[in-house]
């Protein structure tokens, strides 16, 4: 019997270790690559150029090598169900070979192609080798569920066996077997299109400085491998200005097109390890970025709503604010904040970010500063990011929004400060904002306050040539961590309130150095190393040596997130259920008197100016916790530990300090402020949302291996 194969390609754009095109070969007659492209959604689809121009590339790439063993790549224009049925016929078909499809879209996609196929009585092979393991092992494994932090995931992990090693590339003996002579009209029928065919205008595009391609990944993965003294001791270098741009031993894209097997990835990682420790076995963590990408398409897999808020079970219905206006600032990179701006220019211009800074700018948007949805955002990096992958993409933003995976809202990320630490000099933002490369060091993070004559002298006057800040970061941040809060109050019982850690100084956030496993690395998928958190102001130097010290507190007590420039602390009162949430910030150090409080009252927010603290008076079990931290004139006990919060007085004594502790909450109905899905609260009534007593540290566990970790997780 001839056996007529065509091997389907999406994803797995390569030759090397892709099993189903080896199973089109298998015993084949003729084999035909077959790349489908629907020039209609090319212009309609939410793809930018940049992530277009990489995928041609692509493929050019893969019809390059594909004549190299006297065969083609067959690109049809079309959809997939309409271009099938007529290959079937013109081609006498007897196989369909293609890469297994994890996401929701895809499998439904290719059960349809599936059913086409058996009505013309084609074979179908579906393999697997977008990812390390079998997602439907791993959901077996964990009672039938996607395991939702990371720890029980690695937990599940290391009871599976390695992952299947690598296939050889496709050979010329291979294809001389069943090779397939391209016709004469193939270059005017099956080609790879440009960019001008796709609708997209060429004219003053920047050149690529990603290169799309197999040949370019393998290129990339050997001078990644060539850094062997980073995988033998697994270091992470310091981070500097230079590693917020582009590395030649950045990996995200090749992996998220296929253009690099992550089999081969790994492989090459384990065996380089081995290899230079003496046959030990490598720990789990080298695997990092690797393992980030396999949690997220776990969790994403059989959740169609993934990628959004509504009937998504997993994510926290919050009432984010609409503003077309400020998410086109935010996307333009006019926000006002150099560091936010820079990113997203580079972002536009490159199709790729530092994932520090894709962290910063998500933080920004959402629950940082502007309270705009997660969805948003997933669909900005979607148009712009060539790393963008529906899962991971999507999961990386529910996590730094605090929707989803992890609930640390109270750390935030200053868009001032953050850069400000990662490059002092301000190079990076130099070379995306010319305009602001005259500024001296001291302003280029906030011009704004720069003096007239600087600004003018700097060629960029505020307001003018570039704009003012679109939002008080100090005000703002503040006021969304309150926001926060009652969403969590809703939803949650607050639970370690006592142990929650201190806010750091400036100083003290300098003082474990910044690291990165170089983009060559971290470029991979996921995630940055670890980051302290930022502090709540515009001016770094605002909250010098100011501590919150914090008092007893219970069950029933809220928590309070706050910093508060200029010395100025809140002091909560007692809140209830039905209190509605309060956002305020009293300025010009005007104190209310706050009289004494009963559960009904609302909650009181002072500020308290010229470093006079009240008089406390004695406290019971049933007064509110007093908050107050009043630098320079504040009277302390004879062992200055004691009136520091735990992490820090085992940080000043010599001890490691503890980890932060998350959130940790049973879910009870919500309030009728916060809409949720009926998914949603059915699986809240019957538990399903309620974290075991097993994942009690879990979450701050995988704040701290996310940021390790380095995974380029957008």
């Amino acid at each position: 019997m001839v056996v007529n194969s065509v091997h389907w390609f999406r994803k797995g754009l390569r030759l090397h270790d892709n099993p189903a095109l080896q199973e089109a070969l298998n015993g084949a007659d003729t084999v035909r690559c077959v790349y489908i492209l629907d020039p209609w959604f090319a212009g309609s689809a939410n793809v930018g150029v940049n992530r277009w121009r990489f995928l041609l590339e692509s493929l050019e790439d893969l019809d390059c090598s594909l004549r190299k063993l006297n065969s083609r790549l067959f690109v049809v224009r079309g959809q997939p169900a309409d271009v099938f049925p007529r290959l079937f016929k013109e081609w006498n078909v007897t196989r369909l070979t293609f890469e297994y499809d994890l996401e929701p879209y895809g499998k439904a996609r290719d059960g349809a192609i599936v059913k086409i196929a058996q009505e013309f009585g084609v074979e179908t092979v579906v393999r697997n080798s977008h990812t390390l393991y079998n997602l439907d092992k791993i959901i077996e494994m964990n009672n039938n569920s996607p395991p939702l932090t990371f720890k029980r995931f690695q937990t599940i992990v290391q009871r599976l066996e390695l992952p299947r090693r690598p296939l050889p590339t496709v050979t010329p003996e291979q294809m001389e077997h069943c090779r397939t002579p391209a016709s004469e009209d193939h270059q005017q029928h099956y080609s790879v299109p440009s960019l001008e065919e796709l609708g997209f205008k060429t004219e003053g595009l920047s050149p690529a400085v990603w290169r799309g391609g197999e040949s370019e990944a393998l290129d990339r993965l050997n001078k990644h491998l060539d850094r062997k003294s980073w995988v033998a001791n697994f270091e992470r270098p310091r981070i500097n200005a230079c590693s917020l741009f582009a590395s030649p031993t950045g990996l995200s894209p090749y992996l998220r097109f296929g253009c690099l097997s992550c089999h081969v990835f790994y492989y090459n990682l384990r065996e380089l390890y081995m290899k230079l420790r003496k046959r030990c076995s490598p720990p789990l963590s080298l695997f990092g970025q690797l393992l980030w990408r396999e949690f997220f398409y776990t969790a994403a897999t059989n959740n169609p709503n993934f990628d959004r808020m509504e009937g998504n079970p997993i994510c926290v219905q919050i009432p984010w604010d609409q503003n077309p206006e400020a998410l086109a600032k935010w996307a333009e990179g006019r926000t006002g904040f150099p560091w936010i701006d820079a990113i997203m220019t580079q972002l536009k211009q490159e199709g790729w970010i530092h994932h520090l800074a894709r962290h910063a700018v998500a933080c920004f948007l959402t629950r940082g500063d502007l309270w705009l949805s997660w969805e948003s955002g997933v669909r900005v990096f979607e148009e712009m990011l060539l790393d963008a992958d529906w899962s991971v993409n999507a999961g990386s933003w529910m996590w730094l929004s605090c929707s989803a995976f992890f609930q640390q809202f109270f750390h935030c990320y200053c868009p001032v400060g953050f850069g400000r630490r990662t490059d002092p000099s301000g190079d990076y933002i130099r070379r995306y904002l010319p305009k602001l490369k005259d500024y001296p060091n001291h302003y280029i993070y906030e011009p704004w306050n720069a003096p007239e004559a600087v600004q003018k002298a700097a060629n960029c006057v505020v307001g003018v040539d570039y704009p003012k800040p679109m939002i008080n970061h100090a005000q703002g941040s503040r006021l969304n961590i309150e926001r926060m809060k009652q969403v969590y109050q809703q939803h949650s019982h607050y639970r370690g309130l006592s142990l929650l850690a201190y806010v750091p100084t400036i100083q003290e956030e300098a003082e474990p150095p910044m690291t990165d496993d170089s983009q060559g690395s971290s470029s991979c998928c996921g995630s940055p190393p670890r980051q302290p958190p930022c502090p709540e102001s515009d001016d770094a130097t605002t909250l010098d040596h100011s501590l919150p010290a914090p008092g007893p507190t219970t069950a029933s007590d809220p928590p309070i997130w706050s910093t508060i420039p200029d010395h100025s602390l809140p002091a909560p009162g007692p809140t209830t259920a039905s209190d509605p949430p309060i956002w305020s910030t009293i300025p010009d150090h005007s104190l209310p008197a706050p009289g004494p409080t009963t559960a009904s009252d609302p909650p009181i927010w002072s500020t308290i100016p010229d470093h006079s603290p009240p008089a406390p008076g004695p406290t019971t079990a049933s007064d509110p916790p007093i908050w107050s931290t009043i630098p320079g004139h504040r009277p302390g006990p004879a062992d200055p530990a004691e009136a520091m919060s735990p992490a820090l007085a085992q940080k000043k004594r010599g001890q490691r300090p503890e980890l932060l502790r998350s959130l940790r909450f049973k879910t009870q109905p919500a309030s009728t402020s916060t809409t949720l899905t009926e998914e949603v609260k059915k699986k809240q009534e019957m538990g399903e949302l309620e974290m075991g007593e097993e994942e009690e540290e879990e979450d701050e566990e995988d704040e701290v291996k996310m940021e390790e970790d380095e995974v380029e997780s957008f």
